[in-house]
């Protein structure tokens, strides 16, 4: 039998699985193959999902008294994205194999020709994923062997393909095929999905799936200014859906075409220190992070150099995904540009009155813009455990235990022993008034003592002998250290509510 190919991310392909295994996501219309691009949430991915959510809008609209709430709807006025640039403007250039039919985005397609002894002796490309350089350097060699070529390669150094020009298009080699003269130039392609509203099917009907969710924001910003009591500075928050007609989805729920984001629009004085609330934001949205769970370690910065050109400043907070360091959390500083659209386009005001200022202006936006799915990547790479207790190998999900999809388990020792039983029950009611409880009998205390540690509950409640014997004490046992110790039910609900409150 041949010998399977080891994967070139054995932690990607690890969490992936569990996801899987214990019912955090899953690939859309499964039994129909899947639909690229698309995930479901299960069981656990729901609750893990709801819990990011409730805690971003607790300590970011909660918490502050500087911030608003809004739910926008998902389809809204074709104008408003004519205003914001989308229907111009928001594609990406795409490039396609005439051969295999693939199509990829030309801003990750690299080429570089390939130079032995000062002759150029072809050209390689490659896809930006992995060590491209690596890849770079490695097809060269092969192309050199390839050709019988004995002198030395000049060092690689890759080129996107949008700065390719005409005459080297037809000499670049398709990823898909390996071999030049199949693909075509970078066209754009706008990524917005199309749909129809009301009953004509003709231009009139055109309307488009919203591609961020801060446009829903801006155009209800007046209405948020003349019923909320607002003061400058002070913010609109929203999550929601956003969708993307991604040409490449990848790297699991990093990239995909339904996701789901959590927006701030912070408004700010044009004449204040814009810089300094940005520079606040990055480090707001950077310990919040640290607060659900992510270790500051895996934690970076990315200081963008070239804006959009209504941007003044945008800096990324990083994490170390399996496949790199990427983006996780956007804080830009928008300037005046989207309200300013919206009241020319529509012919509303924007302006507010600064009591403070004693006068009128529109305001500039700080916006922090964090999507929920790949933060919830991010927590489950971070959680990922695999270790070892009593030799025997264990996958341990170390949530936080704020985000943690259940909090706690209740497990009766025996499930054929209804004293055992119904005291288990008794517990397990009152935990679940205030807390998602897991409630468990089936198999060896030790099994169900892994699922657990996979599905990353935090702690397990065993009732025994003894709870019914002797003392009334239940069996506290820590996911992380293994630990077990007796503890009454009283100090367990203290316990609890000190550790998740």
């Amino acid at each position: 039998m041949a010998k399977s190919k080891a994967s070139a991310n054995p932690l990607m392909d690890a969490i992936v699985a569990v996801c899987k295994r214990r019912g955090f996501i899953f690939q859309s219309s499964e039994i129909y193959g899947g639909y690229n691009g698309f995930f479901d949430f299960g069981p656990l991915g729901v609750e893990l999902k709801k819990n990011i959510k409730d805690a971003w809008w607790k300590d970011m609209v909660h918490r502050r008294e500087d911030i608003e709430g809004l739910d926008s709807s998902i389809i809204m006025s074709p104008k408003i994205w004519v205003a914001s640039g989308h229907v111009g403007g928001f594609s990406d250039p795409m490039v396609d194999c005439k051969v295999s039919k693939m199509r990829y985005r030309a801003d990750q397609l690299f080429y570089a020709p390939v130079i032995v002894d000062g002759e150029k002796v072809g050209y390689v490309s490659i896809l930006e994923d992995g060590n491209m350089q690596a890849d770079a350097e490695a097809a060269a060699e092969k192309m050199k062997r390839k050709g019988g070529h004995q002198g030395e390669l000049a060092p690689i150094e890759l080129k996107e393909y949008t700065e390719a020009d005409e005459s080297e298009w037809a000499l670049i080699p398709s990823p898909a095929t390996g071999e030049p003269g199949s693909l075509t130039a970078p066209r754009e392609f706008n990524l917005m999905f199309e749909t129809k509203v009301g009953a004509l099917s003709d231009s009139s009907a055109v309307a488009y799936l919203r591609p961020e969710t801060a446009q829903g924001i801006f155009a209800n910003y007046k209405n948020v200014v003349d019923t909320g009591r607002v003061k400058i500075p002070f913010g609109i928050a929203q999550i929601g859906k956003a969708f993307r007609n991604e040409i490449t989805p990848k790297n699991f729920i990093f990239r995909s075409r339904e996701f789901e984001q959590m927006e701030i629009e912070y408004f700010v004085s044009p004449d204040g220190d814009w810089s300094e609330i940005h520079q606040d934001w990055i480090k707001y949205c950077h310990d919040w992070l640290i607060s659900v769970g992510l270790p500051e370690e895996m934690l970076g910065r990315d200081v963008h150099e070239k804006l959009a050109h209504y941007a003044k400043a945008c800096t990324d907070i990083t994490f170390q995904f399996p496949f790199g360091e990427q983006e996780l959390w956007g804080i830009a500083a928008r300037g005046d540009f989207d309200l300013t659209q919206h009241a020319e386009h529509s012919g509303k005001p924007m302006e507010i009155f600064d009591e403070t200022a004693k006068k009128k202006y529109i305001p500039h936006v700080i916006e922090p813009s964090l999507g929920v799915d790949r933060l919830l990547l991010a927590l489950l790479t971070a959680a990922y455990t695999e270790d070892e207790v009593g030799g025997e190998k264990r996958t341990v999900m170390k949530f936080h235990p704020r985000i943690a999809p259940y909090k706690v388990a209740v497990l009766p020792l025996l499930k054929n022993k209804p004293e055992l039983v119904g005291r288990a029950r008794s517990i397990f009611e009152k935990l679940s008034r205030r807390y998602n409880v897991f409630w468990d009998t089936a198999g060896a205390i030790g099994k169900r003592y892994r699922r657990q540690d996979e599905a990353g509950t935090p702690w397990c409640v065993t009732i025994d002998f003894d709870t019914i014997e002797k003392d009334g004490t239940v069996t506290l046992r820590d996911r992380d250290t293994t630990e077990q110790k007796r503890i009454s039910e009283e100090e367990l609900y203290k316990f609890l509510d000190e550790s998740l409150f």
